[in-house]
């Protein structure tokens, strides 16, 4: 379990989380969605641990982030930012076995099956640094998935990926799920979060708004309570889009 009690952040004299409290399960897909400001990454890193909180704590299986050596911590949870850097032009596959560091070890099968996972295998020895956005962004989550950790953080990880990646990708991490991993993802697309997700929480202003089955979540009411917008779902669960609600 990976849970937030309370967290309360306060930057540049705004209120970024206020008092929020939410209890994650292993075995499942979940969604942060929320407007622009609500929040969403600013939880995202606290719950990797890397974010310090005003008031609260972060808890992993009971015990504090905090308490945790880095090293450590960084075997349980893995985490991509929104905008992730990298420091050395190397090639794919050494940047992939990076996310082994945290186990001391080369781990060559997870290695590859991250390399496999992100369609990376005829760009293996390609350097970053002539990479397109959405190959690196393929690469950057790989090294994450190279090192199995038993908990998934990515911050919009399909933004910068082609329609045949982000479907694949959402393939693999609901296969990571059913394995048993935590798979907590910020999304902005509600259409992926409602199709895609087991659990979605929809934060507003700092504070948890709805958290639940996707169709509880995001609801048309808490949509327009969130975002401002009048809208509805069509089609079937699985395969549902919002359309504008002229009503």
């Amino acid at each position: 379990m990976l849970a937030a009690e309370g967290l309360s952040l306060v930057r540049g004299g705004a209120q970024v989380l206020d008092r929020l409290s939410t209890a994650l399960e292993p075995g499942k897909v979940m969604a942060i969605c929320g407007p622009n400001g609500a929040g969403k990454s600013s939880l995202l890193m606290a719950l990797a641990g890397l974010l310090e909180t005003s008031a609260g704590a972060v808890t992993l299986d009971s015990e504090p982030l905090g308490a945790m050596h880095p090293r450590i911590r960084a075997q349980y949870i893995g985490y991509l930012p929104q905008e992730a850097e990298v420091a050395w032009d190397v090639a794919v596959e050494n940047l992939v076995r990076l996310g082994r560091m945290p186990h001391r070890d080369r781990g060559e099968q997870a290695v590859e099956s991250a390399i496999a996972a992100l369609d990376l295998e005829g760009l293996r020895h390609r350097p970053v640094s002539q990479l397109s956005g959405g190959e690196k962004a393929r690469a950057l989550l790989a090294r994450v998935l190279a090192g199995e950790p038993r908990w998934i953080l990515a911050d919009e990880p399909f933004a910068a990926l082609d329609l045949a990646h982000q479907q694949a990708l959402l393939r693999h991490l609901g296969q990571a799920a059913r394995a048993g991993a935590g798979v907590v993802l910020v999304v902005h697309d509600l259409a992926t979060a409602m199709n895609h997700a087991d659990r979605v929480l929809v934060l507003r202003e700092g504070k948890l708004l709805a958290d639940g089955p996707p169709p509880d979540a995001l609801s048309s009411g808490n949509i327009k309570s969130a975002w401002g917008v009048s809208m509805r779902w069509i089609g079937d669960q699985g395969a549902r889009a919002l359309v504008g609600d002229q009503a």
